[in-house]
């Protein structure tokens, strides 16, 4: 029996402190897979180690075979091109065999991880500002936001679980980039209902600068609607229902269940609003912001000019909304998914994805232009 490894990819963030709770999902995850299994991990972007490095470590430890997963939540761009990109290639290079599995995607597991956090943070709550009905609630789920819709459309289907299963009365979905609606307008169109308390929750694994996005825009609309209680729950993390969504994302690969789901792929059906983008190139595209470190210059909001106290994505406004690659909205903390096709591998940093097409919606990223700091 061959030696294997197990590889964790992250996507990375310019925030030491994502990049720290990463790692901690690393060194707890080998305690649900078998002994003498390796796992290793490595980021995608900004962060180190890279993809790369772990793979380097796996392999010169004596693995000749590696499961790789992404870090992710969702199928997008990072799981369906980037990462099997850069695995392709260094197997290629190596002559190792580096099988690939799927994103956490709706798992049950998950949701009950979502709820155990939702229902800690109405416990404080509770015990601060006393106690409301759930049916007199409202909870808001925040999603990363994805150029690829059936990416956001799995943020609402674990929206509608959790809003069912705990039975709020009502509940809204934002995101925090990309798509529509973004992370304010979702909040101020929640707080036309009229609900005693709102709940405000971000469907993501660790923490950086798109949660503090969240939670700043939260304390904003919290201020302007002070009828209301406005509670923030904490992001996922390394809960243990997690972990084990990871594990068994590893373990599943021995059986050849990596598939994710297709039928609503841009790339290979022609899915409402994005028919264009059927039979696209697949192909890597942040190799030059690989290992540039979390706390590269340009990180820190207070080297803004465009932001105060939390960064707003006002960023993405100028730079156009083809898929430029800007720091901050690049903060991802998963939203990806992998293919069972062929993925070429490319080094080419003039190619270009199509624009997503509604990237002028009044809710989406021109929201925020209000809030660009005047100069």
């Amino acid at each position: 029996m061959s030696r294997i490894g197990v590889m964790l990819c992250g996507h990375g963030s310019r925030s030491q402190a994502a990049v720290d709770e990463f790692a901690v999902l690393a060194q707890k995850l080998p305690a649900l897979l078998p002994q003498d299994w390796m796992v290793d991990y490595g980021y995608l972007e900004f962060a180190n180690p890279v993809i790369r490095v772990g793979l380097d470590n796996l392999r010169e430890a004596g693995c000749e075979r590696i499961l790789a997963v992404p870090g992710m939540l969702f199928a997008a761009m990072h799981a369906k091109n980037d990462i099997p990109s850069v695995l392709n290639a260094y197997a290629a290079e190596h002559g190792i065999q580096v099988d690939y599995g799927r994103d956490l995607g709706v798992d049950a597991r998950m949701i009950a991880a979502a709820a155990d956090r939702i229902g800690e943070a109405i416990a404080r709550a509770d015990a601060e500002q006393g106690a409301v009905p759930a049916h007199e609630t409202c909870l808001v789920v925040i999603g990363r936001g994805a150029s690829d819709p059936d990416a956001n459309s799995n943020v609402s289907k674990i929206a509608r679980m959790l809003w069912e299963g705990m039975g709020f009365g009502w509940c809204e979905v934002g995101y925090s980039g990309v798509t529509f609606p973004l992370v304010e307008p979702a909040l101020e169109q929640a707080a036309k209902l009229g609900f005693k308390r709102y709940v405000v929750f971000p469907y993501f694994l660790f923490t950086g600068i798109l949660i503090d996005r969240i939670y700043g825009f939260t304390d904003m609309v919290a201020s302007a609607h002070p009828e209301a209680q406005w509670v923030k729950a904490g992001y996922l993390n390394d809960h243990p229902q997690v972990l084990e969504t990871f594990a068994e994302r590893v373990t599943e690969i021995l059986g050849g269940e990596t598939a994710m789901n297709c039928s609503l792929c841009k790339y290979r059906t022609q899915v409402l609003g994005f028919e264009a983008e059927v039979g696209m190139p697949q192909e890597s595209h942040h190799h030059h912001v690989e290992g540039q470190g979390a706390s590269a210059p340009g990180s820190n909001v207070e080297d803004c000019t465009l932001c105060d106290t939390f960064c707003t994505g006002a960023c993405r406004l100028d730079a156009g909304h083809d898929h430029h690659h800007h720091h901050h909205d690049h903060d991802h903390h998963g939203h990806d998914h992998h293919h069972a096709h062929d993925h070429g591998h490319s080094h080419d940093h003039d190619h270009h994805h199509p624009p997503y097409p509604h990237a002028d919606h009044p809710m989406g990223p021109e929201s925020v232009r209000k809030h660009l700091k005047s100069k």
